[in-house]
Order: structure tokens, then sequence, then C-alpha cells
């Protein structure tokens, strides 16, 4: 899926993004961001980039022990531009950017976990620290590509 040459620092932009923000397991994210892409449609906003999943849990354990308790906060996002308004529950906020650690893993979410470890254990080795929440970013549909096609781009806040 991915080798250690797909691997790199990058700056990231910060983007305005309309999101929701909800505690459970991770299955909320479909539901969150098709709820998040429904209210873009319905006010006729201008998306500005591919939904990101925020995740606020930074280690392995701690995802793993939250999604198993019920307690993860799972944050959901869309890039958009122009002038815009929230909901109380959906809100609108600049998404801070910043020095981030980004691969891409191609193939299902559900097998994510290989290349998690392997830019956990890059990480390390450079001697970085995870500074904030770990987004992934996917660019393409599921509904509209092979299992295998599938992306999701990792960005990881580091200093």
């Amino acid at each position: 899926m991915n080798s250690l040459e797909d691997i790199a620092i990058v700056e990231v932009a910060s983007l305005q993004v309309i999101g929701i923000k909800k505690t459970g397991t991770y299955t909320l994210i479909p539901e969150l961001l098709m709820k998040v892409y429904g209210y873009i449609v319905k006010k006729k906003m201008a998306i500005a980039g591919p939904p990101i999943f925020i995740c606020h849990e930074i280690s392995p354990e701690a995802v793993m022990d939250a999604n198993e308790k019920g307690t993860a906060q799972v944050e959901v996002a869309w890039p958009v531009s122009g002038t815009i308004k929230g909901t109380k529950e959906m809100k609108v906020y600049e998404l801070p950017g910043g020095k981030m650690v980004h691969t891409i893993h191609y193939g299902p979410y559900d097998t994510c976990e290989t290349t998690y470890l392997k830019l956990f254990a890059w990480i390390k080795e450079k001697g970085l620290r995870i500074s904030g929440p770990i987004r992934e970013a996917y660019p393409n549909d599921p509904r509209q590509v092979a299992p295998d096609k599938i992306m999701t781009e990792i960005f990881v806040p580091v200093d």
C-alpha cells in the first residue's frame, strides 16, 4: 500500500470549513459527512476541497480505546469558500494549517492500520512529536472507484 518513500513533511494551509462534532464511535464518520454535505448542498455553498475527518485521539491505543468505549470525538468538516453561516450544530471555522507529516493510503478505509503504523514509526524515527489532531482527507468517492483505488490522505501535525 505505502512505502516509507511516500511519507513527507509538508506545510499545510489553513482552511475555512463547515463541520460537525459528535461523541461516539468512528462508524459515525460517513453519516456525519453526508449530513454536512447535505447542508452544503441545501445552502448552495461552494465546496473548496475534499471532506476531512479530524481524529482527536492521537495514538493507536487511544483510538482503539475511544472507539471501543464509544467516547471518540468524531469531527468531520468540508472546506468551503465564500461568506457562509453555520448553525448551532454545524460550525464554520478555520481549520489550522502548519507543519504536518503526509502520506496517502490506497485501499478500503478499514485497511488503513498498516499505513498508520508505518507513519507513526517514521515520525518516531525522525524524532518528531505529534502536536495535534490527525486528519484524513478523502479525495475520491468510494462509491465511484474500485476498492483498491480509494484514497485516504493522512496528515499528522508535528513539531
